[in-house]
């Protein structure tokens, strides 16, 4: 069967090879570009399924390529995964505000990524699916329509801005969300917000679906996630 084709971005030899070899072996056709110029070109040509992005690279870094990417309009839709040495924070966030999809840190299993790459592309795929439609996800059941929301068949009664973030961060459950991507599906691009505001309306989301707020989790450094597994 076929399967979708991976971009990998890496100006380290011996990564490229081994994200290459298990991306391979599962079925995927791999393209290779070892700095952001070659990166750029490859995406404008082939417009692949996926690209693996290191942030780390000589002349155009990852931040700069992501950017270049998610401003034309063949390419922006491309979902990123970045490669990330731990402690990047600073750069993970400005990825994910650039519009990544996910980051994974060095040293990483090469199982684990191609489970990330599997969950971002099946996630992908499911966002085709109608906005308005009612989210079950664990306990929860969120009516988009009727802006109502039941936690274990209890009704939880939500301001504006506290439902439209639940149910952004539980459309994508496991996904990283920063703060100012929170206001942005909140309130649009144009509300002034703190990151502390942001952190207020958790607390309140958090203080009112009781112990269902464990699902809301705090990803230091980075923003939230709402958890993808019970």
């Amino acid at each position: 069967m076929a399967k979708e084709r991976i971009l990998v971005v890496d100006d380290e030899d011996d990564i490229l090879e081994l994200i290459t070899f298990n991306l391979s072996r599962e079925g995927y056709k791999v393209f290779t570009a070892d700095n952001g110029e070659k990166a750029i070109k490859i995406a404008k040509s082939e417009i692949p399924d996926m690209i693996i992005l290191d942030l780390m690279l000589p002349g155009i870094d990852g931040l700069e390529v992501a950017r270049v990417l998610k401003s034309r309009d063949n390419t922006k839709a491309i979902p990123i995964i970045m490669l990330s040495a731990k402690g990047d924070e600073s750069d993970i966030v400005s990825g994910l505000e650039l519009g990544a999809d996910d980051y994974v840190t060095k040293p990483f299993s090469p199982k684990i990524l191609i489970a990330r790459i599997r969950a971002v592309l099946r996630r992908k795929s499911d966002e085709i699916s109608d906005e308005n439609t009612p989210l079950h996800v664990h306990a929860f059941i969120i009516d988009p329509q009727r802006r109502e929301v039941m936690v274990d068949e209890n009704p939880v009664e939500l301001t504006y801005t506290e439902f439209e973030v639940l149910h952004f961060l539980a459309k994508r459950p496991g996904w990283v969300f920063t703060r100012s991507q929170i206001v942005d599906a909140a309130k649009g691009d144009n509300y002034a917000v703190t990151d502390r505001s942001v952190d207020v309306q958790i607390v309140g989301l958090r203080k009112k679906l009781g112990d269902s707020g464990k699902f809301i989790e705090t990803v230091r450094g980075v923003g939230y996630r709402f958890r993808e597994r019970s």
